[in-house]
């Protein structure tokens, strides 16, 4: 089997590089394992410092590194740059901060007297090797949220990246041996999705955490539950992005320009439907669209431009589909609905906005992978809620007003893992991020994120 780099701008195939097989994958399955017995035992000091020194090669690589994101996958190179900045910024931040996160906990004495015990307490072991699955659209930082609070835990890791970011996934590999991790900490494996099972299956792996499309979190949940295997998934969204009449709408509809078409559009986070109090519904339609228009689409390496190419050609075809379905259906296009007549090369598709949504269109219920909007006019704050919760997925929740009262009930009644108020959904490694419902369970970053992958023990002494 062959992983291949190509570039979506132009559809031209830049490399190839050959599959590991089962011997190169024992390898390093077992040099995991072996790592994992003496990287345990490591000090807080030790693994900050080669995280730290990790953090710093990435500053030093970031200008070749976001090009290869960009020329692997499209997002446009200024977004790749700021994604190897805040890769290294979380590094540092949890290397600043898994000590204190990880710190023996002591409930109280009057507590547990009645336990019989003279003194207990809460401490945090790492499990062993755990396998990662991730994917292409954000290809350094879905890795590193989770190998930051790995490593920093004691845990090693095996990257199972998306077969269309080898260079990317490569260079993972080579970032973490070259900051010093002791051989074995930190491996890629460049294997198709076929040969996962086998890896999760392996005794050796103690857990495993997959972000990407409810199928492959399906598949993934199903094998590691089998193996009676923790896992954290952080799957699709169509979140909601709600105005009501008190917002500021200038701001609003600058924010939700950038919160549909960050990344190509291409995020489980990025707001996906935008439900709008009928009191400012046509003006908000009237701005938004015509910013979404405005963009402009082109070569991701132009620091000029705001859209690049989706990441794969099959995801621009599932796009049309969900669009092309939406217009059958009776939706109306206010903007875009198709491929750029100057981009005749390349996976690229125009900024989109869609109204007359109606629950039997797909575009409803499934999630939009590039920049397509659909509007949803609402009459009262129930109705937006409503609306919002209409919807498989719960992964974040933006809503935009002044009124205290609706924040409260937002905050209440949304089902979803986050609600960011007046202010777009994002991740930061001081914050839990993941989802209800079909979006996932566990919790990446913050405390949460680095607990996920560890054996909570008590420890119960009698003197």
């Amino acid at each position: 089997m062959a992983i291949a780099t190509v570039n979506p701008a132009t559809g031209e195939t830049l490399r190839t590089y050959d599959a590991h097989g089962e011997e190169e994958v024992e390898r390093r399955v077992a040099a995991a394992h072996d790592a994992f017995r003496r990287y345990r035992t490591t000090s807080f000091a030790e693994r900050a410092r080669l995280m730290r020194r990790a953090a710093d090669l990435l500053d030093e690589d970031a200008e070749d590194i976001a090009r290869t994101m960009t020329v692997e996958m499209g997002k446009p190179i200024t977004a790749a740059r700021a994604e190897a900045a805040k890769c290294a910024k979380a590094m540092r931040w949890y290397a600043d901060h898994a000590e204190e996160l990880l710190a023996d906990e002591y409930p109280a004495q009057a507590d547990v007297r009645d336990s019989g015990a003279d003194t207990a307490r809460v401490l945090y072991r790492p499990l062993g090797p755990i396998l990662a699955v991730m994917p292409w659209n954000f290809p350094l930082w879905q890795v590193v949220r989770f190998a930051a609070p790995a490593l920093m835990a004691g845990n090693t890791g095996l990257l199972k990246h998306a077969s269309n970011v080898p260079r990317t996934a490569l260079y993972l590999g080579d970032l973490f041996r070259r900051a010093g991790f002791p051989e074995g900490c930190f491996q890629t494996l460049l294997i198709g999705s076929g040969a996962v099972e086998a890896v999760l299956r392996d005794r050796r792996i103690a857990a495993a955490t997959l972000t990407g499309s409810e199928p492959a979190g399906r598949s993934v949940a199903a094998v590691a539950g089998d193996e009676v295997k923790k896992t954290v998934l952080e799957l699709g969204g169509s979140d909601p992005y709600i105005v009501m009449p008190s917002a500021d709408l200038p701001r609003a509809v600058k924010t939700a320009v950038t919160a549909r078409v960050q990344n190509n559009g291409q995020s489980c986070i990025a707001a996906k439907r935008f439900i709008v109090h009928t009191d400012v519904y046509d003006d908000f339609a009237e701005r938004f669209t015509a910013a979404m228009n405005a963009l402009t689409v082109g070569d991701p390496l132009d620091e000029s431009t705001d859209v690049g190419p989706l990441a794969t050609e099959q995801g621009r075809d599932d796009l049309e589909e969900l669009v092309d379905d939406a217009v059958r259906e009776g939706a109306t296009v206010l903007c875009g609905g198709g491929r750029p007549e100057d981009r005749p090369h390349g996976w690229y598709y125009r900024p989109t906005v869609l109204t007359g949504i109606t629950p039997g269109m797909r575009i409803h219920r499934e999630e939009t992978f590039g920049p397509v909007a659909t509007l949803y006019p609402v009459s009262d704050i129930r109705e937006a809620v409503a609306v919002a919760n209409d919807s498989p997925f719960g992964l974040s929740s933006n809503v935009w007003t002044r009124d205290h009262a609706d924040v409260d009930l937002f905050v209440r009644d949304l089902e979803a893992g986050g609600v960011f108020v007046n202010g777009m959904t994002a991740s930061h490694p001081a914050l839990p991020f993941g989802g209800v419902k079909r979006s996932g369970y566990g919790r990446e970053l913050s405390g949460h994120g680095i607990r996920e992958f560890c054996n909570a023990t008590t420890v119960w002494q009698r003197t």
